[in-house]
């Protein structure tokens, strides 16, 4: 007979994350936000749409700009309407931000207006992208699964853990007037908590790495709280805050949503950089079992300091990369560098990088120390699921 094979004590520590987190995604995805009724549009439903004719009469074009409507005609694909043909009407602002051109064989996604089932006008929304996204996404599944195995499935579900505590609990919570760098700090302590033991397991692995990288975004939210204070930077510098506020929600405070923003947008770096430096420090002790704990931290520094020499480049280029329109019309401008350097949106993007790079030269030390000190312990260092401890 076949013996079953019971799982050890460290083999449950480093699965036991999996299942947890397999769970808390779960109840996320179906934990209401309590903003489902909060539709602006109650009558209307939004449905997909083939675009069969398209007509392009009433446009009028001056140099860029387009105004004027698309009058298209359109197939609905859409329950309760499937099949039905209707005409779209598309308005055109002048703006190419946010103007958008039909063709024939395009699908769209429009919004019917609708009393007792009878279509009163269908307006036409923007393109259907959501076919394509999905197989972006599964894309990037497999390839993920294909490439890294069982960590690809681990990275898998830790992104969609981390996108869901965004949408159902960071942002409902930022709606309802709760303090938005305390909800940050709690929604980023989870995350990092989650991430990361998804990579490690239960272990003193994964105690180096999240001390070390709270450590790092407890210095990302001081410092971003103090200088957006002393740069008087207003919250409502974030893309379509000002649509927010309009929307009702006038007592949010927005200069605290952009202070936690600051720690939330480096966080992932953070992290990277904690798990680098504590799987350094522990394949140190791996080789040398016995090794100080003064020895192994200094071999994290030497990590670190390698490390930090690209990661704060990263966060630069992360950050300005959706600012390179800005900076093009600065330069066509001609604008003198002490004007640019005074914008508001450049200061802000100043303190994004700057005070987010404060919190990775700081989380190289901190995890160095702390994995120092957790994985060299006199009963040995940690060894992985499986693996015996090496004799003397």
């Amino acid at each position: 007979m076949m013996k079953l094979r019971v799982p050890t004590k460290k083999q449950l520590l480093h699965q036991l994350p999996v299942l947890l987190f397999l769970v808390l995604t779960v109840v996320l995805w179906l934990l209401p936000t309590g903003f489902e009724d909060a539709v602006i549009y109650r009558d209307a439903n939004h449905c997909a749409a083939r675009v069969i004719a398209a007509d392009n009469s009433a446009i009028v074009d001056t140099g860029l700009v387009r105004s004027g409507e698309q009058t298209c005609t359109i197939q609905l694909l859409g329950s309760p309407w499937k099949g039905q043909t209707v005409t779209g009407v598309n308005l055109l602002s002048g703006s190419l931000e946010n103007d958008k051109l039909f063709v024939p064989g395009d699908k769209a996604l429009v919004l019917i207006n609708s009393q007792e089932g009878s279509i009163l006008s269908v307006s036409m929304i923007d393109h259907y992208r959501i076919g394509q996204e999905l197989f972006l996404g599964l894309a990037f599944i497999v390839f993920l699964v294909l490439f890294a195995g069982k960590t690809g499935l681990r990275a898998v579900l830790s992104f969609l853990f981390t996108v869901l505590a965004i949408w159902k609990v960071l942002i409902p919570s930022y709606l309802k007037g709760y303090h938005p760098i305390y909800v940050g700090l709690a929604v980023t302590f989870v995350l990092t908590l989650a991430i990361i033991s998804l990579v490690y397991g239960f272990d003193r692995r994964t105690l180096a790495a999240v001390g070390g990288a709270l450590a790092g975004l407890l210095v990302t939210c001081l410092l971003g709280a103090l200088f957006t204070s002393q740069f008087k930077i207003h919250g409502a510098i974030m893309p379509y805050s000002e649509s927010l506020l309009y929307s009702g929600y006038q007592g949010l405070n927005l200069t605290q949503i952009f202070m936690a923003s600051i720690f939330i947008g480096s966080s992932g770096a953070v992290m990277d950089l904690a798990v680098d430096i504590t799987s350094a420090v522990y394949e140190v002790v791996q080789k040398k079992p016995g090794i100080g704990w003064l020895e192994a931290t200094r071999s994290g520094f030497n990590v670190g300091r390698a490390a930090m020499g690209t990661m704060t480049t990263t966060l630069l280029l992360a950050y300005s990369g959706g600012y390179v329109a800005l900076l093009m019309v600065f330069m066509a401008q001609g604008t003198p560098l002490y004007n640019v350097f005074n914008y508001k949106y450049v200061s802000a993007e100043i303190i994004d990088t700057v005070v987010g790079s404060f919190g990775l030269v700081s989380v190289a030390p901190l995890t160095a120390l702390a994995s120092g000190l957790l994985l060299t312990r006199k009963k040995g260092p940690v060894l992985p699921a499986g693996e015996k401890q090496p004799q003397p």
